[in-house]
């Protein structure tokens, strides 16, 4: 991690009884209110917000440490005392040894309870510095400028921070809510093309979640309708008991494919790559189950292509090391556990036969 040495001044609705959600085409800066009762936050979605930044930092924060990335180029005007931490890129960096030094670096500013730590960047980024914030004094506030598609429809949202251990993705963290987010789409301009295919990825999945005709939408209101159902989730559900794990459609495979991914230098995916593939494995294992039939799966097919993301494993991979992880997943408890379509929505599916899963993981490979 490096560091600046010297101070700066200053729905697809389902078993979740939400109504769908439509939003106006107008390209507008928008305001959406995660209503948590005292842990409420807005989520800012407009251009140019990052600028604007000390309008939304409490008043009383007396410090600020900053955790970010050297490749991520904005740094708004500050005139709090603060500190800036950048940490490298890549999943290896969301690690409980990154979260020590960055627990460290805020003890060595005396950072407490009454400070700020400002997220810039991506989902590393914010899972990561959330986490740390959670941990510090045992929480202390914090905030993301969200500076990826990924980050603003969905990683930056709801207050879910972690970090990774060798057996798996996000498997130690805690429920940290921000004060704000601002998602900045003007951050977006910069990113290169595939990083901007990992948060369609997300998208797609908020495709069966009820977001109708994202396709059809400008950028701002893509992003704005991603958030809002996204609050609706959390408001509900916050710490993940029921009806949140709806948002992990796709994920049991792609947190899997991930985790292999750690090992093996063959498997190069993205978070939003192994999600699309995610969705189709689950559109393909719910119609064997007989909770969809093959219009259902088409349909699947048709929203992963349509943003050009993969639909099939990239490279052979043995599907007892993508079932071990499976068994892992955090929606488990001790069995193969997945969210799945069904003619109602999707649903939490437990108890789901180890033999059928390992003959959709071949299906997936052809």
């Amino acid at each position: 991690m490096e560091r600046d040495s010297a101070w700066n001044p200053g729905i697809y609705g389902g078993s979740v009884e939400f109504e769908r959600f439509y939003v106006s085409s107008a390209l507008h800066d928008d305001e959406i209110v995660v209503d948590l009762g005292n842990r409420s936050y807005s989520v800012y979605v407009g251009n140019g917000l990052a600028a604007d930044v000390h309008s939304v930092i409490p008043d009383d924060v007396g410090k600020i440490a900053v955790v970010t990335q050297r490749n991520i180029g904005i740094r708004p005007t500050l005139t709090i005392p603060h500190k800036i931490f950048n940490i490298e890129d890549g999943e290896q960096t969301k690690s409980l040894g990154t979260i020590a030094e960055l627990c460290s670096n805020f003890a060595a500013m005396g950072m407490n309870r009454r400070d700020l730590v400002l997220a810039i960047g991506g989902g590393i980024v914010s899972d990561t510095a959330g986490f740390a914030a959670a941990s510090f004094h045992r929480g202390i506030r914090y905030g993301i400028i969200a500076t990826t598609l990924l980050a603003q429809v969905d990683a930056a949202i709801g207050g879910k921070t972690g970090v990774n251990i060798p057996e798996g993705k996000n498997l130690v963290g805690a429920f940290w809510q921000p004060s704000f987010v601002l998602c900045d789409l003007t951050a977006l301009k910069s990113l290169p093309p595939r990083e901007l295919l990992c948060g369609q990825g997300e998208m797609a999945k908020y495709a069966f979640l009820g977001a109708e005709g994202l396709d059809k939408m400008p950028l701002s209101a893509q992003v704005s309708a991603c958030v809002r159902i996204k609050a609706k989730y959390v408001e509900a559900d916050e710490r993940e008991g029921d009806r949140r794990a709806l948002l992990n459609y796709g994920h049991t495979l792609a947190h899997a494919l991930e985790a292999v991914g750690f090992e093996d230098p063959r498997l190069d995916l993205k978070h939003g790559e192994a999600v699309a593939i995610g969705l189709i494995y689950a559109a393909l294992l719910a119609k064997r189950l007989g909770r969809i039939g093959q219009d259902r799966v088409d349909y699947h097919y048709r929203v992963v292509e349509s943003y050009g993301l993969p639909t099939s494993l990239p490279v052979p991979i043995e599907p007892d090391r993508l079932i071990d992880s499976m068994f892992k997943d955090k929606k488990s408890f001790g069995t193969l556990t997945f969210v799945l379509d069904s003619r109602s929505g999707v649903e939490v599916v437990r108890d789901v036969d180890v033999a059928l899963v390992k003959e959709v993981l071949s299906e997936l490979s052809q």
